[in-house]
Order: C-alpha cells, then structure tokens, then sequence
C-alpha cells in the first residue's frame, strides 16, 4: 500500500526539505516553502521519474544528420515572429500574463485558424465548454473543426490527446490540472511540476505541440516552481495595461528560435489583431514641438522600433530629489545625471526627474543612453529638440559614446517613417548616405549636446 509523507517544497527553485524553515536550503530564499503530500509507492515514483525518451546509443556529433525543423503556423502573423517562425513539433510553450490581459482569447483564435489545415485540441479547466464557445461566438471565429475538452484530471488529458492525436493542443490552464498519484491539492508546486512534467513527456514522444498557460504571481512572474522554466522549450509573457487596447507578447526563453522577440496586437471587439506599424503606437503625435521629449530607435529582437522618450525636471522641495523611471532601469538614470555633471557640467541635485517610455513599453538596452539625457537636457532648459531629431547611443562613465548593435537598421526604419535628423555614436555612421536622413555623427557626450545649442 503506498504511504505519503509531508514534504516542503519551495516554491522558487522545486528543492525539498522534510522540515519548514524559513530560508530554503538549497536557494537561500526566504519564506518559500510550501506544504504538500508525497506518495512513496515505488510503481509510482517508477512512472513518473521514466525518461522522456528510450535510451540511445552513443554517436559522434558530426554523425547526426542536422536538418531544418518544420514549423506549423499559427495563422497570427505577430505570434508567429515571437515563437521563430510558428510552433514546431514535440515543443512545449508555457504562455504567463495577468488575468484578463487575453491569453486565451489569443489561444483560441490561433487554434481557431490552425484548425482549418490540421487536428487541434483545447482543455479547458477554468471555464465550461459553454464559457469558450460564447466567447469564441463573440469573437466570430469558425471553431467547427476545434475539438474541446472540459477536464483537470491529468490522466483524462493524456487519454484524450493520445485518442485525439491533434498536431498542436492547448492546456489552459497548468496551474488548475492535477494528478490523482499526488495527494496535494491542484495548483500547489509538487502539482505543477508532475503536471508540467509528464505533459512535457508526452509531447516528445508523442511530437504534438503543447502550449500551457500559466497564472502569474503579484510581481508579474510566473507562479510555481522554477523548474517549470526549465522544463518547457519557450516561455512567452503577455503584457500590457488592461486599460490600453494595445498587447505585448514577449519571448524570454526560445529553444526554436531568437530570444527578446516581441510581438504588438491591438484588443478589439473582435479579438486581438496584429500590428503592422508598431512604432506609431510608442510616438505621441503633438501639434507643436515640445520641450523634454525625444524619439529613440531600440531593437527588439530583429525588429527596430521607434519609442519617444519623455523627461521631466522640476525643482525639487524636499531634501532628497526623486529620480522616477517608467519602462526604464531607475539605477541606470541615477548614472547618467552623474555622468551628465562630470562631463557636462549640468547638475541636477536640487531637481526632480521623471523620465517614462511612451506606450508602456519596456527598454533595457544601453541604447536609451544618449536619447534619456537628450529628453532631460530639452527639459531643463525648456526648449524643444529639432523637429524629425532621432537618436540612440550608450554613455559611457568617461563620457564617450559607445555604438549600438544593428545601426543600420534603426536608421532606415527612422528614414522610413519621415525623421528627417540622426544624432547617433560615430561607430554607427553609415558608409552609404541614407536618403533624406542627415547624420550627425559624435563621440562624446559634451560633443552631442553642443550640437543642439
């Protein structure tokens, strides 16, 4: 007869321990240890520990015969950039975002156009069947080759698509599926690991695609064991503000295909749509030139992308100045103005500053650099940068101007959408001139800002 036994299991890492404490042992994270019931049964452990594939025999490298590997489309053009080109076959996608941001509406509008050339399948465990097809309804998809399941119990699931055979199969969502061999409750971490685990197993052997949606945590990461990153083959985000209508999805992990890709829908009432134009949506369209706003050229994956760089400076009334960043790193703006005093000459001890990326977007390339201390000059002095000015280039600490990867395309897509001006590191100047784009080429900051004097 199989005995359980209490185990704590922390939630960041999946390390285990017999006793609670406050700080796991094998990550040294605090407050993460969690509950849960361990069957001891051999046959179990047995099952469940098997490897994902039969054991092969050892084969030098250049042996194996590499080939391309075939892709599926998603019949979403946007979705499709983010995953490499479409899912491939035996791949697990785990999906995360917050609740209500669309994750399964985009789900079932990709199954809804892959059904018309091939077997999909849709487990639904948060909603009822009748839940999905009115909304599905609302959305006017043709679903009449889309298979439904209503399920949570794993073993269900695996009969179900071993029955089905479907060539790509949604589980939404892993954090509601369970197995009877583990005693604890569905959603707890010993849960999701063997749910993810064996579902992952599955797709191998079986090479039917598997996306699984999964709950985020407060903090906008993806709730359970941090193994579950491991398991899967892309871990994809949806984000965005549900008061906008625009999304974001982005790839931070792809086995298949280039990380930091991001693919920009729009909420309608008939769903999401994909983008063409994505740099309209991060530029503000004034009437009239305005003081501390500048428009940088970032690189999101393959894609260049226009994003307008706003900044505030306002005098300060308390003791301490705030320095405030939305969509940027906060520690990297307290550099720049210290970089700005050294080797400028600008202080701004006694002021305020406040810089946001338009759109929600988010940067972290060192790009931003030059663009930050352009909108913060604009602002301080109260006068607005040349009309069709675009810029991008890291600062350095000695105040030089270090080049940015993939220059050029940045300045054509800058040329193609009417910027009429570059200021941009000297290491990115174009061999060839760009037409109606005029370069002005620096190296060090003090250089940049005497050309906008």
């Amino acid at each position: 007869m199989a005995k359980s036994r209490t185990v704590y299991v922390c939630a960041d890492c999946g390390g285990t321990t017999p006793k609670w404490q406050g700080k796991c042992p094998h990550c040294n994270a605090w407050n993460t240890l969690e509950e849960t019931v361990e069957s001891s049964s051999p046959a179990a452990a047995a099952h469940r520990y098997a490897p994902l594939a039969s054991a092969s025999p050892v084969r030098s490298l250049s042996e194996i015969e590499a080939r391309e590997t075939p892709r599926q489309p998603t019949g979403l053009d946007e979705f499709d950039r983010v995953l490499g080109g479409g899912l491939v076959a035996g791949a697990v996608v785990l999906i995360g975002g917050d609740p209500g941001i669309g994750k399964s509406t985009l789900l079932l509008q990709a199954l809804a156009s892959m059904s018309l050339t091939t077997n999909v399948l849709y487990v639904t465990g948060e909603e009822s069947a009748e839940q999905v097809a009115l909304r599905a309804r609302r959305l006017d998809l043709q679903t009449g080759n889309v298979n439904l399941l209503a399920e949570i119990r794993l073993e269900a699931i695996q009969a179900a698509v071993s029955e089905q055979k479907p060539t790509v199969a949604v589980i939404d969502s892993i954090q509601t599926v369970y197995s009877g061999e583990l005693s604890a409750a569905p959603g707890s971490v010993s849960q999701v690991r063997e749910c993810a685990a064996q579902l992952t197993r599955l797709a191998k052997q079986t090479g039917i695609a598997i996306v699984m949606i999964g709950h985020v945590t407060k903090d906008g990461a993806l709730a359970g064991p941090r193994v579950l990153e491991h398991i899967v083959d892309t871990v994809l985000y949806f984000e965005g503000d549900t008061h906008s209508s625009f999304r974001l999805v982005r790839a931070f992990k792809n086995r298949f295909g280039a990380v930091n890709e991001l693919g920009v829908f729009a909420m309608t009432d008939r769903g999401l749509r994909g983008v063409a134009n994505p740099s309209a949506l991060f530029l503000s369209q004034h009437e009239q030139q305005v003081a501390g706003s500048c428009v940088m050229a970032t690189q999101e994956g393959t894609r260049p992308l226009l994003v307008e760089i706003q900044a505030l400076v306002d005098s300060s009334h308390a003791p301490n100045p705030r320095r405030l960043t939305v969509g940027l790193e906060g520690n990297r703006l307290a550099m720049l103005l210290a970089v700005l005093h050294r080797h400028a000459g600008v202080s701004t001890f006694d002021q305020d500053v406040f810089v946001n990326a338009v759109g929600g977007v988010r940067i972290t390339e060192p790009a931003a650099d030059l663009p930050v201390l352009l909108s913060i000059m604009s602002s301080l002095r109260d006068k607005p940068l040349p009309r069709g000015l675009i810029a991008f280039g890291e600062v350095g600490l000695a105040g030089e101007i270090r080049p940015a990867p993939r220059g050029q395309e940045r300045l054509r897509e800058a040329a193609k959408l009417g910027f009429s001006i570059a200021l941009i590191p000297k290491a990115n100047a174009p061999r060839q001139p760009i037409e109606g784009l005029e370069i002005w080429a620096v190296d060090r900051l003090d250089a940049a800002l005497d050309k906008l004097r």
